[in-house]
């Protein structure tokens, strides 16, 4: 979604500059990037408050952002959970009142509905694009050849699609069931992959990109996020690519540039 003062087409300068925020479960991350996606700036982080009501995570916003010296002219945000037209409907790792811990409906209400994008844009005074971690991720990476999946492996697990290097509607297909009577997200999150160690958690890893094939029938699966540097690329199949984490903060310039009505 595009929000602010000056929502509408613009015509930016050449040298624009974008604020890449990357919301996380255990930290926020954010730097200034270029037109052409060079960072201006060295990425600035900050621990992800808890518990995270909206208003204490606008202030955590407001501390990473001051922590970065250069100048912007808009604003690009990939937040952890299912955001449509800058509104928040779902956000798992920020409605617990600990990190890890189960849901708490006091949080969850609290973000239901949450003007997120239109919140940022009062606050930093320019246009905003808020989108899900993954897609923005996946702006980063998709190659626009095919049908193409993103998985990001965090504290949860992201996915983006995209066809023909269009971003197609955001699905939480993280949320479906995998198996054993648990989803993608149970089997796979930050917390199972420490129950049940780093190889164990891998071969669900596998087991999970055969599931999302088979239903999907993707071209090619990008695999990011910070728990990727977990798996080792050569067990992974011929059409699947380990990204850096730091597409989750390259992606913001793509986001404007695709010019998405999220």
């Amino acid at each position: 979604m595009t929000t602010g003062a000056s929502a509408h087409q613009h015509d930016w300068p050449a040298d624009v500059r974008t604020l890449a925020i990357d919301v996380g479960g255990s930290g926020f991350k954010a730097a200034v990037l270029a037109a052409d996606g060079t960072m201006l700036t060295e990425r600035a982080k900050v621990e992800t408050p808890y518990p995270c009501p909206p208003p204490t995570f606008l202030t955590a916003i407001g501390q990473l952002v001051g922590l970065l010296e250069v100048p912007y002219h808009r604003v690009s945000m990939g937040f952890p959970g299912l955001v449509r037209h800058g509104r928040v409907h779902h956000i798992p790792s920020l409605s617990r009142l600990e990190y890890g811990g189960p849901a708490d409906p006091g949080l969850a209400a609290a973000w239901s509905g949450f003007d997120l994008g239109g919140a940022l844009a009062a606050q930093f005074a320019v246009p905003v694009k808020v989108a899900n971690d993954a897609d923005v991720q996946g702006c980063a990476v998709a190659r626009g050849d095919g049908f193409e999946l993103v998985v990001t492996l965090g504290t949860g697990v992201g996915t983006a699609l995209f066809s023909q290097g269009v971003l197609l509607p955001h699905l939480e297909m993280g949320h479906a069931q995998f198996r054993k009577g648990e989803t993608f997200e149970e089997q796979l999150g930050n917390t199972a992959r420490k129950e049940v160690g780093n190889e164990r958690w891998s071969t669900r890893l596998l087991k999970a990109l055969d599931a999302y094939d088979r239903f999907l029938f993707y071209d090619h699966v990008y695999v990011g996020g910070g728990n990727s540097k977990h798996l080792d690329p050569a067990t992974l199949p011929a059409k699947a690519t380990v990204v850096p984490n730091t597409a989750g903060i390259l992606g913001g310039v793509r986001l404007w540039q695709m010019d998405l009505h999220i």
